[in-house]
């Protein structure tokens, strides 16, 4: 396989492992820093067995590194730049919501 068609791959391999909700809010939790995977439960109100499986996602395309401490298994992010690139992508929808209305419709149905 072609280094251009392998590079496409790995792309949307991490681009399907953004695609679910608790796992962008998971790195967002990230983002401050290393948490065990208790602490991530109580933050996300996730039980333990449904974040393991969103962990082992991000972790399967290296979005977070794990380090072991006696029982404990703390999570962090592998490299800061994928924070850097959810914040391009948030900053894109805002503007998006923004130009076309949305964003003042979501904010007047929250007041």
């Amino acid at each position: 396989m072609d280094t251009k068609r392998r590079l496409y791959e790995s792309h949307a391999e991490i681009c399907k492992a953004l695609s679910h909700p608790k796992r962008l809010e998971i790195l967002d939790i990230l983002r401050n820093g290393e948490y065990a995977v208790e602490e991530i439960a109580e933050k996300t109100g996730m039980q333990k067995s449904n974040l393991s499986q969103h962990l082992a996602v991000l972790r399967r395309v290296q979005l977070v590194r794990t380090r072991r401490e006696g029982l404990n298994i703390f999570y962090a992010i592998a490299n800061p730049k994928i924070i850097t690139a959810c914040d391009l992508l948030k900053e894109v929808l805002l503007e998006s919501w923004t130009e076309s209305g949305s964003l003042a419709s979501a904010i007047e149905r929250e007041l």
